[in-house]
């Protein structure tokens, strides 16, 4: 076996798998990939790369495998028919998908003698390898830090969570939550702006403007949120709610699709409902921890 801290194995060639093989070459790790469909690592075998004709041999190569498939049940599809060579394994798993199935698989990989790390990359494939580029890590303390000079070649600065599984999951989850929602609500400006005659070039500066407005705001209500408080000292829900169905009228008005707009009416009222007219609008987050 080679070197752990100069070798690898990487299963999946996807965007992001790709990436991470290139940055690997390029330092000069031995590495070598499996991948279901064989050709698509013609390119990075011609680069260096060792293509391993069956997963159990992949397996066999490194100690270090780095998975990063769609998600976990492509995981257990992958490796059950090669189990056997799991022992003594240290399973980096880059699949996106929920906290509890990152702590059902790291059972899974304890069962059959492997340690899994449960990663969550916060970039594109476009950021592997730069070094001001994060990914959260959770697991197995002692396996992270004997392997965190590979893990940081490709993922930038490693932030070890926790012993949890599940904790890299979290953030990783956590992080798509506000990206996914916040880019909606950039594609749903846009589109109230198309219908009104501008075009996206047109509130770009705007749209920054009220993106970069918004680091302030999370840090002032962080620590209200975590004590409790929601006094309607410098906002209110009532004023909120007026202000979101403005928003929605305004959509409505210019034949704009309302699905998110709507949403965002229906969590402020449920708000108003429960008493909370006079309180800040933080208030709303106290709703959102329990089923509608």
């Amino acid at each position: 076996m080679s070197s752990t801290r100069q070798s690898v194995t990487v299963i999946g060639l996807g965007p992001m798998g790709r990436a991470m093989v290139e940055v690997f070459l390029d330092r000069g790790y031995e590495v070598t990939v499996w991948n279901r469909t064989a050709a698509r690592a013609a390119d990075l075998v011609a680069r260096g790369a060792h293509l391993a004709p069956t997963v159990a041999e992949a397996l066999d190569a490194n100690e270090l495998v780095i998975l990063s498939l769609t998600d976990y049940a492509a995981m257990y599809d992958v490796l059950e028919p090669a189990t056997t060579r799991l022992t003594g394994k240290v399973l980096v798993n880059l699949s996106s998908d929920t906290p509890e199935e990152a702590r059902k698989a790291a059972r899974w990989a304890a069962e059959r003698g492997a340690v899994q790390l449960t990663g969550g990359v916060t970039v594109p494939p476009s950021g592997i390898g730069k070094a001001e580029s994060s990914t959260f890590y959770s697991g197995p303390r002692e396996a992270f830090d004997a392997h965190r000079p590979a893990l940081e070649v490709v993922t930038g600065r490693a932030d070890h969570k926790g012993e949890d599984p599940g904790l890299a999951a979290l953030f990783y989850q956590i992080g798509m939550t506000m990206f996914w929602t916040s880019m909606l609500s950039y594609w749903q400006a846009t589109a109230l702006a198309r219908a009104n005659g501008l075009t996206a070039g047109d509130i770009l500066e705007h749209a920054v403007d009220t993106a970069n407005s918004l680091p302030g705001f999370l840090s002032f209500y962080a620590e209200r949120i975590d004590a409790g408080v929601h006094t309607g000292d410098v906002d209110r829900l009532a004023m909120g709610t007026a202000s979101v169905e403005h928003v929605l009228h305004t959509h409505a008005d210019a034949g704009v699709d309302t699905t998110l707009p709507t949403a965002v009416v229906d969590l402020f009222r449920r708000g108003m409902e429960a008493g909370h007219a006079a309180d800040s609008f933080s208030s709303v987050a106290e709703l959102m921890t329990k089923p509608a």
